[in-house]
């Protein structure tokens, strides 16, 4: 009987966030809140500014004069051999990197946005529910049985069938979970998070068994999913990312609207002419695709879906049509600066970014927790 009450109040108390706009604290940090031109500059900066960056640092470094040159620009001023060392470097490995890294890490800010508008749960997030688990699970099934004799007949579609696979996994974690989260139209935070907590371990069970079970070779591919890294990065993959990052834009004003009044409950949503169900499905699909080709890509990489929305309602607000795009911008920036603190660290040898975004994730886990107590204690 009381966890249900408290189900009930969870949309309440979330609602009534904006509503204590009434107090003069709230009226003045809402008055100091930048405009959304000015946040999408900053943001489109701060993209543009990172993957410079990237491009120059490296085992291969690459100054800017040069890397100027490497890109078209001043080709006369430059010496022809470090020229075509610095062109092979930039075009064959580390831009399509760039890219990679720009797109997973908007995927994952993003998919962590949209999950807890759906579920009305700040501390909704892929990797920490287990979605991201269940499409490691599914694309590792496939390292394994593509690499068996009784796969060999379709060898040939191993890197259409990771995505696939790995997609496929994903939606049916998410979908798991939402059925057992959700009754009579109303999402229970405490059965999201333990059921989540269940699939990550039954997920992780299965990893086991399939480590358990591989030679050498799959087990350094296996390794490789749960670790997450970009080492693997190529143009072939980033066309793979390309469509699900481009859906996922196009997706993001069909559903902003939704997902502010939804928080409000299903119920009110639809008295506003929202298509609850329909949002419910967009949402799930979308979820999924965009976590799946992640992690079919790179493997698990925590956290970003739960510190990028996070950092961004405490600048921008919570209004979903100005956070979920910028939660796409600040989530390719983390990335692409954790990618690059990764391949240099350590240099020539790379850090699994998985390790990286865990160990900063983790803590501003903790922070919003210790904070979440003491608003309540309050």
């Amino acid at each position: 009987m009381e966890t249900g009450d408290t189900d009930r109040r969870l949309p309440e108390m979330t609602a009534t966030d904006s509503a204590s706009a009434t107090s003069q604290p709230s009226v003045r940090s809402m008055s100091m809140r930048p405009s959304a031109l000015l946040v999408y500059t900053i943001l489109i900066a701060g993209v543009l500014a990172v993957a410079l960056l990237a491009a120059t640092i490296g085992a291969a470094g690459i100054p800017l004069p040069r890397l100027a040159a490497a890109l078209g620009l001043n080709i006369g001023h430059a010496d022809p051999a470090l020229l075509a060392r610095d062109q092979l470097v930039l075009w064959s490995i580390r831009i399509p990197r760039i890219a990679i890294a720009g797109m997973i890490g908007g995927l994952l800010a993003l998919s962590g946005a949209i999950m807890q508008g759906l579920f009305r749960n700040p501390l909704a997030d892929p990797a920490l529910v287990g979605v991201s688990s269940g499409g490691a699970f599914a694309a590792a099934c496939a390292i394994v049985i593509s690499d068996s004799a009784w796969g060999a007949s379709f060898r040939f579609l191993q890197l259409e069938l990771l995505p696939v696979a790995a997609f496929a996994g994903s939606l049916l974690t998410t979908t798991i979970l939402y059925k057992i989260a959700s009754r009579e139209g109303r999402t229970s935070v405490a059965i999201f998070l333990l059921a989540g907590l269940a699939i990550a371990a039954i997920a992780n069970a299965g990893i086991g068994l399939l480590v358990f079970v591989a030679d050498d070779r799959q087990l350094r591919d296996i390794t490789f999913w749960l670790l997450g890294s970009l080492s693997g990065a190529t143009w072939p993959k980033a066309g793979m990312v390309a469509p699900v990052a481009l859906l996922a834009l196009l997706t993001i004003p069909l559903i902003a609207r939704g997902l502010d009044v939804l928080v409000l409950g299903e119920a009110e949503a639809f008295h506003t002419g929202v298509d609850v169900e329909r949002l419910k499905k967009i949402s799930i699909v979308m979820i999924s695709a965009m976590t799946g080709v992640a992690v079919s890509i790179c493997g698990v990489i925590g956290f970003v879906g739960i510190v990028v929305p996070h950092l961004l309602r405490i600048v921008i607000g919570p209004g979903h049509r100005l956070l979920l795009p910028a939660s796409v911008c600040l989530g390719a920036i983390l990335l692409i600066l954790a990618d690059t603190i990764a391949r240099t660290f350590a240099a020539p040898a790379e850090v699994p970014i998985g390790i990286l975004t865990a160990a900063i994730g983790a803590p501003f886990f903790l922070f919003i927790l210790l904070r979440q107590r003491a608003l309540i204690g309050s």
